[in-house]
This record gives structure tokens, C-alpha cells and sequence, in this order.
């Protein structure tokens, strides 16, 4: 039975967007007596993130938990500090970066909550409303899916996606390695080798430019590469 639902939130340098992303985490909508924790990993920001983080959490305007790592380390490293310290039954990844939309969430964790599903994907490339922008992104986050596909045996269609939900018991003896983006395939890889059923479901999205923040780059996509041979032919 599902009782609380924990969103893990990393963030790294998003002053811009992170006030009004929790914002919106807040107020999602979740079914009905599904209880909501927002747990935020401050990754070592260096532009004023932090100080956004600690005037929400001493003005109380929003129900946070609040983590500070000492120097910025990865995504992937936010994230299992994150898992670590969420407290919830099943596990909902937000990026800080209004990309995503918490809209989703009824639709992210149906699955789940119906008994069909131990983890869901939210995918980009189901049909579901986005905005058109960077075709070459796009076309690798497909190379990416296709070659973890064949290596875990899955038929994704966005492994690359933030939007992973997954139940707390799944993390139970997995040690997680990646500390960047790599942190997606290696999740997904592990999750496959579990042999949880997973599901996928179309999401909205709304891609930033690099003028606008965009983060990961082709250097990103290589490291995403060797995580995908490393977590599903090795390790």
C-alpha cells in the first residue's frame, strides 16, 4: 500500500526557475490520500541557489526538506543523497529547471498506485505536448535509448527522461555508482536487472536553450554512453 510519495528535487545553479518549480511541486495534484515529501538536494551552487533554498525554508511558505552538499558533485551524486534521506513509499524524480511539469504526476504514478507497475517512465517522445527545439539533442537522447535497449533488453522510448518513479523497495541493496548524468542509465540498467516492470507514459516538456540554462552537453552524452556499456555489461 502507497501512503507517501517523496520527490527528490537536485538542483544546481537554478536560481532563476528553483522558487517557482517547487512552487509548482507543491501544488501538483496527487490521488486521492497519497501523502507528498519534497526533498531538495542543494548541489554545491554557486549562484545564489542556496540562499533561494534557505529563505523559502525560514519563511515556511512551502513544506521542504532542504540538503546541502558541501561542493558540487553530479546530478547522479545529488540524487542518491536524495534516495537517502526520502522517507516515502515510492520515489519521484523533478529536475529544478521547469522543463518538466508536476501536472504529470497523477499520470506518472497511476501505474503504480493500480499494482501494474514497480517503476514508470515519463516519456518525451510519446506524443505528449512539447516544444520544438534541438534536433541533434534529440536525436542522440534517442542513440542513447536504442543502445540501452539492446543492452538490458527494454523497449523504451526515453531512458534519458527525469521523470523516473520507482518503488522506495526497489533502492533496497542497490548501491548506486554514477555521480553526473550517468545516473540515468545506471538506474535504468539496475531497475532492468531487477526485472521490474516498468512502465512508460507521455509527458509534457518544455526544453531549454543553452542560452537558457541547458546543462548537459556532447562530453554528457559520452559519459552516458560508457554508463550504459559499464552498468548493463558489468559492475
Amino acid at each position: 500500500m502507497v501512503h507517501k510519495v517523496s520527490i527528490v528535487v537536485p538542483a544546481y545553479n537554478e536560481r532563476p526557475t528553483v522558487a517557482e518549480v517547487l512552487r509548482r511541486v507543491a501544488a501538483a495534484p496527487l490521488p486521492a490520500g497519497l501523502e507528498r515529501e519534497i526533498v531538495v538536494v542543494d548541489d554545491g551552487s554557486t549562484d545564489g541557489t542556496r540562499d533561494v533554498l534557505r529563505e523559502l525554508v525560514a519563511s515556511g511558505e512551502l513544506p521542504l526538506r532542504v540538503f546541502e552538499q558541501p561542493q558540487n558533485r553530479g546530478k547522479g551524486a545529488a540524487l542518491r543523497r536524495g534516495f537517502a534521506e526520502a522517507t516515502g513509499d515510492v520515489i519521484l524524480i523533478q529536475d529544478a529547471d521547469l522543463e518538466y511539469d508536476p501536472r504529470d504526476y497523477p499520470r506518472l504514478l497511476e501505474p503504480i498506485l493500480a499494482g501494474d507497475a514497480d517503476a514508470v517512465f515519463g516519456s518525451r517522445f510519446l506524443g505528449g505536448p512539447h516544444r520544438v527545439l534541438l534536433f541533434w539533442h534529440s536525436l542522440g537522447n534517442r542513440f542513447l535509448t536504442m543502445v540501452s535497449n539492446m543492452l538490458s533488453n527494454l523497449n523504451l522510448t526515453d531512458m534519458e527522461t527525469c521523470y523516473k518513479v520507482f518503488r522506495r523497495s526497489l533502492l533496497d541493496g542497490m548501491t548506486l555508482r554514477s555521480n553526473r548524468f550517468g545516473i540515468e542509465p545506471e538506474l535504468t540498467a539496475r531497475l532492468a536487472r531487477r526485472r521490474a516492470r516498468i512502465y512508460e507514459v507521455p509527458i509534457s516538456y518544455r526544453g531549454r536553450t543553452y542560452a537558457e540554462g541547458k546543462k548537459i552537453g556532447w562530453r554528457d552524452g559520452i559519459s552516458a554512453l560508457w554508463a550504459i556499456l559499464r552498468y548493463n555489461l558489468g559492475d
